[in-house]
């Protein structure tokens, strides 16, 4: 499979990403920084995912090595854990442009590609924030909330395309994006899930794994919470 990873330089993105690569597909990958990831299979782009000319440069290098696009996950995603009285209006509107506006352009500019050759799989990722309602999240979780129903609307507008497109919400997973909360704050949160336990890269993996398939065509517009909330 050809497959494009946003945020693949580290955390989640970079276990997915080199999981996909040891399965044997393709990956086309971006962050904000360069990466150290060496593999025949990988091409790097150094990027602001919010950046739409910068997007499509990279879906104008993929198109000149790659016939079909089979997989697009939308991961990177910026946070920050403020009481919404101490959020400056300049942090919300970076959270939204990375997880919302990025995430928006890579659908659409996916979306063109998958249309032509009427196949496709789209899995945004979210986090069960969204469902939570964590105090200190409330700009992060609103964010997480736009992907849902945007993903929602999304699945509608291009099912006539055979393209799919559904969320991952991951509980706490230990990552840079998570390192500053602190094991005890993270804890906590899970301790809220249905199994109260912490996510897995194994446990991320294992929904792309069942959402890819091609037994899957089925499965769209929903919204996977690891963990049960």
């Amino acid at each position: 499979m050809n497959i494009i990873i946003t945020g693949s330089r580290t955390g989640i993105g970079r276990a997915i990403t080199e999981e996909m690569l040891n399965r044997g597909h393709s990956v086309f990958g971006c962050s904000r920084g360069n990466s150290d990831l060496q593999h025949p299979d990988y091409t790097h782009f150094e990027l602001d995912v919010a950046d739409e000319n910068a997007v499509k440069q990279l879906f104008d290098a993929f198109k000149r090595k790659h016939k079909e696009l089979d997989v697009l996950i939308n991961n990177a995603g910026t946070a920050s854990m403020n009481h919404l009285l101490l959020t400056p209006a300049n942090t919300v509107k970076q959270i939204f442009e990375t997880n919302f506006v990025g995430t928006f352009i890579f659908c659409r500019e996916a979306g063109k590609i998958m249309s032509r050759q009427n196949h496709g799989r789209i899995i945004n990722m979210s986090s069960v924030a969204s469902a939570l309602h964590l105090p200190g999240e409330s700009v992060y979780a609103a964010s997480k909330a736009a992907v849902e129903n945007f993903s929602v609307t999304a699945a509608k507008e291009l099912s006539s395309f055979n393209i799919t497109v559904n969320t991952i919400g991951p509980g706490p997973v230990k990552t840079a994006l998570t390192q500053n909360i602190g094991d005890e704050k993270l804890t906590k949160v899970a301790e809220q899930l249905i199994t109260q336990k912490r996510t897995q890269i194994a446990d991320i993996v294992n929904i792309i794994d069942f959402l890819i398939d091609e037994k899957s065509e089925q499965i769209t517009g929903q919204h996977f919470y690891i963990g049960g909330v």
